[in-house]
């Protein structure tokens, strides 16, 4: 208890008692009663009441002095406990302090270290400072020494070789441009070989690419058809009295009609498919009709070939959709389903340009080049054959010529179709699609029915007949046969022998072999002059 509140407790007790005491007092000094009686029974309780008042005095007191020493009791525990407190908290600010004094001695201690390493540093630059002022100098007398001893030189050289300073700069300038020439083709050199590479990599997958994308069925044709007929009299009916019917037959079709022992046919044979076409219908039809005699023959073959120039017509504007390009004119359209009825070693023209058509538009869609054009080029570029039998040229040129003559405007087309076998220069990329597609869609198995080893004799024999002349060095067949280069020897011809040599070259291949369309003759002459370094 707080000391104050003990003493205020304790001055309580005696107001209290005093205030006892001074009630029995005036009531010890009454006005004395009417009576003795009277009078001795209030002495007796003025008595009591004293006595009773000492006692609350005593007792007062005696509680006072309690409260008193239970305060100081009290006082000092709670002196005590503030002392510990205190104690404790002095502790803490002490360790605190000593916590503070090792910090700031560790502080001064990295700096004394710092200061230390900074001066070592300073002392260390200032020594390399000091190196780096006498190697300054010492460089300086050296350039100046080399100026003078390059100016002496200089000078020497100049009475040496009596050239003057301006032209000893322009030597060396243009050796130093030679050198860097050489290094920059070497540097020009492999970036075009790593081209090269870069550019065979990517056509090798592009060309995978279209293959793999696009499946064509087998195109290989026959050059023979077969009729059934009902019975074996028919053959006879078909001959005709002394043969004028079948006479009659072959004279307005063109074809050969082969009536053999073979049992329930009849052979229709022909090279021009067209013709081999129409003879088959028209020859069913008499056969249905069962009338079969010369004039019935030339009605029915007059007929039959009215529709088949609708039919032709028919598959050219087919084949001109199933490519997806625009309609071109209808002689183009004409010339198209012709195709349909030409073959190229037993491979479907009509069917190899749809292929080769899908496939440029596959390596254009690659490329990133125009679908549609490649397309139009690819469908377009073998249309020559239709009509390389009625004018001059291979059919590259009759095709040029054919689509010029019937509206055909685009460059590409034009290009595409006259320069897919090389026979003119090759300067457009769409002629470079055509004539990858062309060769993708020739050589697949099964496109041709040529054999290897047909192929390969074939080749042999064109080789052969240009390495037979006195000056041939060499002869390759290329374009798979379709041209042939021939390398003379310079030494033993002129410019003027080798256009000689060339025409013979080619009289002797009409003369001597068979193949189909036409062949190029190109004779290489020239003249090489080679000198070894040592």
């Amino acid at each position: 208890m707080d000391p104050l509140h003990a003493g205020g407790l304790a001055l309580a007790a005696l107001i209290l008692g005093a205030g006892g005491a001074y009630v029995a007092v005036r009531l010890g000094t009454r006005p004395p009663p009417p009576s003795v009686l009277d009078t001795t029974r209030f002495q007796d309780e003025i008595r009591l009441a004293e006595a009773r008042g000492q006692e609350l005095i005593e007792k007062a007191r005696r509680d006072a002095d309690q409260i008193v020493r239970d305060a100081e009791l009290r006082a000092r525990d709670e002196v005590f406990h503030r002392r510990e407190e205190v104690n404790r908290e002095l502790e803490a600010a002490r360790t605190e302090v000593r916590e503070l004094e090792r910090r700031a001695e560790k502080r001064e201690d990295a700096a004394d270290q710092k200061h230390k390493d900074l001066a070592r540093k300073e002392r260390h630059q200032e020594a390399v400072q000091k190196k780096l002022a006498e190697r300054k100098e010492l460089l300086e007398k050296k350039s100046k020494h080399l100026d003078e001893v390059i100016e002496q030189e200089t000078k020497k050289l100049h009475e040496i070789t009596g050239l003057s300073r301006e032209s000893a700069e322009r030597i060396l300038l243009e050796r130093l441009e030679r050198e860097l020439a050489e290094e920059m083709a070497g540097k020009i050199r492999q970036q075009e070989e790593r081209l090269k590479q870069d550019a065979e990599a990517k056509a090798r997958e592009v060309l995978a690419i279209a293959v793999q994308r696009y499946a064509a069925e087998h195109t290989a044709d026959t050059t023979v058809s077969t009729v059934d007929i009902p019975s074996d009299d028919m053959k006879g009916r078909i001959i005709g009295r002394e043969g004028r019917n079948i006479r009659t037959f072959e004279k307005c079709t063109g074809v050969d009609v082969i009536v053999d022992d073979t049992p329930g046919v009849v052979i229709v044979s022909a090279f021009d498919n067209i013709r081999r076409e129409t003879a088959r219908l028209s020859l069913t039809k008499l056969i249905q009709d069962g009338r079969i005699h010369p004039t019935r023959i030339e009605e029915v073959v007059a007929e039959t070939q009215q529709e088949m120039e609708k039919h032709i017509s028919e598959l050219g504007k087919q084949a001109v959709l199933d490519a997806d390009v625009p309609m071109p004119h209808e002689k183009i359209i004409h010339l198209l389903g012709r195709l349909r009825f030409r073959t190229s070693y037993s491979q479907n023209v009509l069917q190899h340009s749809l292929e080769v058509a899908h496939l440029c538009g596959l390596m254009a869609g690659e490329l990133g080049l125009n679908p549609q054009l490649a397309r139009r080029c690819g469908l377009l570029h073998d249309v020559g054959k239709a009509a390389d039998h009625e004018m001059e040229g291979g059919h590259p040129k009759v095709g040029a010529e054919l689509a010029k003559r019937y509206g055909e405007t685009s460059k590409e087309v034009l290009h595409a179709i006259a320069g897919h076998h090389d026979d003119v220069t090759v300067d457009n990329i769409y002629t470079v699609l055509v004539a990858a597609a062309d060769a993708i869609s020739a050589s697949r198995p099964g496109a041709r029915r040529e054999t290897l080893e047909k192929y390969v004799k074939r080749l042999e024999d064109l080789e052969a007949v240009a390495c037979g002349f006195p000056a041939v060095e060499h002869a390759y067949a290329i374009q798979a046969g379709r041209e042939l280069r021939v390398i003379v020897n310079a030494s033993q011809t002129t410019d003027a022998e080798a256009v000689k040599v060339c025409r013979e070259i080619a009289r002797a291949i009409e003369q001597q072999l068979d193949y189909p369309g036409e062949i190029k003759v190109t004779v290489i002459r020239e003249t090489r002059a080679m000198e070894v370094a040592k």
